[in-house]
């Protein structure tokens, strides 16, 4: 009912090409979350499913009807953006059945959808409110209500949370993985934000300068990243990455130790911070000065200077009695090491 395809899709502002021939299958209902830096195209790509961009060239089908030239109310998509938009003269109620109510859906029956949609999105006390009388989340739940009561083939979320603080944005990306669950439709959602890509996506597309730099699971993504841009986007902190020489099925870091190696092709090594142990100054692959100590409850990041290789993170129990000034020696977990050619693709 909501599968989506993209067959070379691109868009061009006169000589500027911002979406470089994507290709891309979505399932019914699957959650696909684009993510990528300010700039990659993600929000104009979703705005091409939806409609509100012209296509310059490709194709867009749902469920193998080419939708590409027709307008967004051909499409049977559901949009919900940034801003709430909502009417402040309306209820939540009549803000809900608005679009119902125009198309000529008789009362009881819009009525009826928007009660439906309430009790899932948990509105009922607020249902005869003004927008004016709402907290942001429950703005932006009444803005998402409004897409459900239309039945649509599937919804297209435009960074809805980021207008929202940081409590309020955890407890929205939980209501809205929720109603993923209840509804089994389609949802392609948008985000700056890797930490939402994560938790929310069934597969994440992450964009970069308006191509794909890969396309997998969250934890594909995590722990076998296709490139350098994924490895140091995906992942909250960023992986760490160090040169090194690679010869003999063996690497070495600069001014550093080595170990085993999968390729001699091998310029960079990629390490996660919970990937690395400490122990005694001469152990591991590098010895590092503690320079910067981020407690943060359960668990520390410690920030390592380690000389030519830069800075190492690592992550370590919360109760560390490291502090700055320490040596350290710094030992890389061999089955989560990732390498990468000069070119930063993986090896």
């Amino acid at each position: 009912m909501g599968a989506i395809t993209l067959q070379g899709v691109e868009k061009w502002f006169g000589e500027v090409q911002v979406i470089k021939g994507i290709d891309l299958e979505i399932a019914d209902g699957e959650f696909v979350v684009f993510v990528g830096p300010s700039g990659c195209g993600k929000s104009t790509l979703l705005r091409m499913i939806g409609g509100l961009e012209d296509t310059s060239r490709g194709a867009i089908s749902i469920d193998g009807r080419d939708v590409t030239d027709q307008p967004p109310s051909k499409r049977g998509l559901a949009m919900v953006f940034q801003s709430y938009a909502l009417y402040p003269h309306m209820s939540v109620a009549e803000n809900m059945g608005f679009s119902l109510k125009m198309a000529g859906v008789p009362a009881a029956e819009w009525r009826a959808k928007v009660n439906a949609a309430s009790e899932v999105l948990k509105l009922d006390p607020y249902l005869e409110r003004r927008p004016k009388d709402l907290s942001g989340g429950q703005r932006q739940r009444v803005a998402i209500g409004r897409s459900i009561v239309r039945d649509p083939t599937a919804f297209l979320f435009d960074e809805p949370l980021s207008n929202l603080d940081a409590a309020l944005r955890v407890e929205m990306r939980l209501e809205i993985a929720r109603l993923h669950r209840k509804l089994h439709r389609t949802m392609i959602y948008v985000t700056h934000d890797q930490v939402e890509a994560m938790t929310l996506a069934d597969r994440i597309v992450v964009l970069e300068y308006g191509k794909i730099a890969q396309v997998g699971t969250p934890r594909e993504l995590y722990e076998r990243p296709a490139n350098l841009f994924v490895a140091q986007f995906i992942g909250s902190p960023k992986m760490n990455v160090m040169p090194c020489s690679a010869s003999g099925g063996r690497y070495r870091l600069e001014g550093g130790r080595g170990a085993a190696c999968p390729s001699d092709r091998a310029t960079q090594l990629g390490i996660r911070p919970e990937h690395i142990t400490l122990g005694a100054p001469g152990s591991g692959q590098c010895d590092g000065r503690v320079d910067v100590v981020e407690f943060l409850g359960a668990d520390t990041f410690i920030l390592f200077d380690c000389g030519a290789l830069g800075s190492v993170n690592v992550r370590v129990a919360g109760d560390t009695t490291l502090t700055p000034g320490d040596v350290a020696g710094l030992e890389f977990n061999p089955a989560n090491t990732v390498f990468f050619d000069k070119d930063g693709l993986a090896v």
